[in-house]
């Protein structure tokens, strides 16, 4: 087999739909809460938050997967999967087949004993290593559910190939102020990983680049036999956490040779877009992100489309055209089915089916679906959960003080609402 490997640094790529990707299945780690992001996966997992107007966050992986030629994907899930699963049930339910292409649900099912459900991500993937056996695939991709991006797989399997890596791992730099968030790693020139540490508190800088760390973006790529071993090694180990970031990834490192994969712009050279919206404040802004004239994330691309569940509903609409009461949304972004009725909406992020009447003001906040904004309302800089209804003459992001009483208010000033902070326990619209 002739194996074309990326050049990053030419600029020159196809499409990696090949023998790799095709003997490659993917897992999605999407059992995790995300309780950064605090009140909003109270009652859903991360992945299955609402992201982009009519996306979850699980879309983008599973995107990526479908996109690249990967069509053989698990996703395994655990905390508070019901809208999860759902969602995976109706928006790519129509990818299925016996002996074909397939994205299923793995729940934890206690597989190892009664008492067992999923301990750490490691622990995760070996609770399904029957599956994946039976399947044969010659390589695993380990990705993270809850991560924005766009990304094509095939050259970093072929990368992977190439060097003739035990393990890769995508990486890509961050803010050293925020690397404590992921596993950060030190690189040599020649690709290979020197060190990996989970979550450090006090993150290592890169070598020449002040003010930058090396993370790691939860993605894995392991030859299959190589990656039962090491589960297997590691399920019989009392110590160990059962973690790819905190156990596996450090102890390979020790014993084999492991490659890092730079998530560059196949043009530019430079760093692609990835988030991890895993704080309030950073899922607010990566969403009015969205609705800059030139967005670093397009989601636009007909090349690279970002699939989901699309419910059938109607066009957005404005209506009111006086001096009175005039129905605008200028700067933003406005999904299916909203109305927006003599109201004014400015650099704000209009989920599905939202509704604002008439005399309210909504200006940089976040709407997710199905959020009703009552008369003569004002809201700023706020995430407003789905389902929630706000009653007529609310003010939010007014008086910060004010609503720290009643609602969730980060450091920066963003004012988190849910159903449950306003007495409507409406769960059926996680």
């Amino acid at each position: 087999m002739t194996i074309n490997v990326y050049n990053q640094n030419s600029g020159t790529a196809g499409r990696f739909v090949s023998r790799l990707t095709r003997d490659t299945m993917a897992l999605v780690l999407a059992g995790g809460r995300g309780s950064r992001l605090e009140n909003l996966t109270d009652w859903r997992a991360k992945p299955a938050v609402p992201f982009g107007g009519k996306f979850r966050i699980i879309d983008f992986p599973l995107s990526n997967c479908l996109n690249s030629g990967i069509r053989r994907v698990g996703v395994l899930t655990q905390y508070k999967a019901h809208s999860l699963i759902r969602h995976i049930q109706r928006g790519w339910g129509m990818i299925g087949g016996d002996f074909g292409p397939f994205i299923e649900l793995l729940p934890a099912q206690q597989r190892v004993d009664e008492n067992s459900w999923y301990k750490g991500t490691a622990d995760a993937v070996f609770q399904n290593l029957d599956i994946i056996r039976s399947l044969g695939p010659k390589h695993i991709l380990v990705l993270a559910g809850d991560h924005v991006y766009k990304m094509d797989y095939g050259p970093m399997l072929a990368y992977h190939v190439a060097q003739r890596s035990a393990l890769t791992v995508g990486c890509i730099e961050v803010p050293v102020q925020d690397a404590h968030a992921f596993g950060v790693m030190s690189m040599a020139d020649d690709g290979r990983i020197e060190s990996f540490e989970e979550k450090p508190e006090h993150p290592k800088e890169l070598e020449g680049k002040p003010g930058t760390s090396l993370a790691s973006m939860g993605i894995y790529i392991f030859d299959v036999d190589f990656l039962v071993e090491q589960l297997i090694e590691d399920h019989k180990n009392p110590d160990s956490s059962h973690d790819f970031g905190k156990d596996i990834i450090p102890k390979v490192i020790e014993q084999s040779t492991v490659y890092g994969y730079s998530f560059l712009d196949k043009q530019s050279g430079e760093q692609s877009y990835w988030k991890d919206v895993g704080t309030v404040d950073s899922f607010w802004q990566a969403n009015l992100d969205l609705t800059r004239v030139v967005p670093d994330l397009n989601l636009y691309d007909k090349d690279w489309p970002i699939w989901t569940h699309q419910e059938q509903i109607p066009p957005a609409k404005f209506v009111f055209n006086t001096e009175e009461k005039r129905g605008v949304a200028l700067d933003s972004m406005v999904s299916g089915g909203c109305i927006i009725s003599g109201a004014e909406v400015r650099e704000s992020s209009l989920f599905s089916n939202v509704s604002v009447d008439e005399f309210s003001i909504v200006q940089r906040s976040v709407l997710l679906p199905n959020v009703v904004v009552k008369d003569h309302c004002e809201i700023y800089n706020a995430v407003v959960d789905k389902g929630c209804i706000i009653p007529t003459g609310t003010k939010i992001g007014v008086d910060i003080e004010s609503d720290r009483e009643k609602y969730y208010v980060t450091d920066n000033g963003v004012t988190l609402v849910t159903p449950d902070m306003l007495g409507q326990n409406l769960h059926s619209f996680v």
